[in-house]
């Protein structure tokens, strides 16, 4: 297949084209050439529209699929059409599913029912059977198997002899552990953040020790094995290597020589931003994402009782969305995700302390942050959707030149529309009738542009 996209503003750092409007050939897959006013090629479709912006494929680190298990939830195909209208090329996502992806039979069955798909579909393994926390599951086989990071998803790991042994255990393959930091036992029957907020609407509170705790302690135990550097995997130490080069012109965030062997998941407080921000200081090998959602909502959202705002970790104090944006800034925050987990009306519509925590974001995670923005300039947005994550995962680097693959995001960072309709089988979101900016035009993948719709 072959088109033409005419006129598009190039966002990559990493590019000789970056910052410059340009056109570019699509064919077969590759980028054939990039150049002012190119001829169209008989037979070219040719995508073009007013502020076209063009970047590296989007990189979702922490989405829920749901299948298997879960369908009626969502599938395989439905949450990757949900990811490529969000804009996304790949998404990776999480173990919790029924059966858990903690074998290679359950993980052979998600990687072929992503064949085919319009994103790429990387796989995070479980680190204990069941994600119970209490036996290890198979890692190494599982790393073989084609797991990119190993997490417990939504289960955080309490154990801490159990986190210890998993990052010995991973270090040798240069594997990511991906913990979402809580201390379980600080937020038993927890509704919402523990403030003046829930003390006002007479709800059990969720305090920010119990992220902070965790955060510190799983510091402390990577700081005990002395993970100063997580080599990269044996067979992708070629295109690593490339990237690690490219990153150390990045403004902020990872220094070169690092590669993270633990990543904290949807960190939610301005304390875990300042001890991350330290241990980067010290060379820690340790890397951080933020839910889309987080930089939008605090808890005064909540004082309607609306279900669809009910997340975890919890919309925290104003401060702390405010810390949160500071974090991204100065590339504390690696990289900004979804945290899409769809949940069923049954599960949402109902009173409020029975109902489930998440909420869908896949459509509008770049959206909200752009709409919602504090200062992160498009460079560093860009930044945080493509090199860091894909950096932290160990994928391959997606860069625009000529004769490389076409991974691309095609969109206009300031067209307006509005939330009324979904890809998801799910509906959970606040998103929901707002008007956003940020308009998602279609994705490259595999050769195919995939217009939104």
């Amino acid at each position: 297949m072959q088109f033409l996209i005419r006129a598009a503003h190039i966002i990559d750092a990493h590019s000789t084209v970056n910052g410059q409007v340009c056109d570019l050939l699509i064919e077969n897959g590759l980028i054939r050439q990039i150049g002012q006013q190119l001829s169209v090629p008989v037979d070219t479709e040719v995508v073009k529209g007013e502020n076209l912006h063009v970047s590296a494929g989007w990189v979702d680190m922490r989405v829920s699929g749901m299948d298997p298990g879960f369908e009626h939830r969502e599938d395989i195909t439905s949450v990757c059409r949900t990811a490529a209208a969000g804009g996304f090329t790949d998404i990776a996502l999480l173990p919790n599913t029924q059966p858990v992806i903690d074998s290679k039979d359950t993980l052979g069955y998600v990687r072929r029912m992503a064949q085919g798909q319009p994103v790429s579909v990387h796989t995070i393994a479980a680190v204990t059977k069941k994600t119970d926390g209490a036996d290890f599951a198979d890692m190494l086989d599982l790393h073989h198997a084609g797991a990119v990071a190993f997490s417990d998803g939504h289960r955080p790991l309490q154990n801490p002899d159990l986190l210890l042994k998993t990052l010995q255990y991973l270090q040798p393959i240069g594997g990511l552990l991906m913990n979402r930091p809580e201390e379980a036992m600080l937020t038993r029957f927890g509704q919402m953040h523990e403030g003046v907020q829930s003390t006002l609407l007479g709800m059990k509170g969720i305090p920010a020790l119990a992220e902070e705790l965790s955060v510190e302690r799983d510091l402390r135990l990577l700081e005990y094995v002395g993970v100063t550097r997580a080599e990269a995997r044996p067979e992708r130490q070629q295109s690593t290597d490339q990237f690690v080069c490219r990153v150390a012109d990045a403004q902020g965030g990872l220094p070169p020589a690092i590669q993270p062997a633990l990543h904290f998941s949807t960190i939610s407080t301005a304390r875990s931003v300042e001890l991350i921000r330290q241990a980067k200081a010290r060379g820690m090998a340790v890397s951080c994402d933020v839910a889309a959602h987080q930089l939008v909502f605090d808890d005064s959202a909540l004082a309607g009782f609306d279900t669809n705002f009910k997340v975890n970790p919890p919309f925290r104090s104003p401060d702390d969305v405010t810390a949160l944006w500071a974090g991204l800034a100065d590339g504390t925050i690696d990289a900004i995700v979804s945290d899409h987990l769809p949940q069923d009306s049954e599960s949402k519509q109902i009173e409020f302390d029975h109902a489930e925590f998440g909420i869908i974001g896949l459509e509008t995670a770049v959206a909200a942050v752009l709409t919602h923005n504090r200062g992160l300039s498009l460079a560093q947005l860009v930044d945080k959707l493509t090199t860091r994550p894909r950096y932290i995962l160990r994928l391959p680097t997606v860069t625009i030149a000529e004769g490389q693959p076409a991974r691309l995001s095609i969109f206009d960072p300031a067209g307006s529309w509005t939330y009324q309709q979904t890809h998801s089988k799910s509906r959970n979101s606040p998103f929901f009738g707002q008007q956003l900016t940020g308009r998602v035009i279609g994705t490259v993948h595999q050769g195919q542009f995939i217009a939104n719709s």
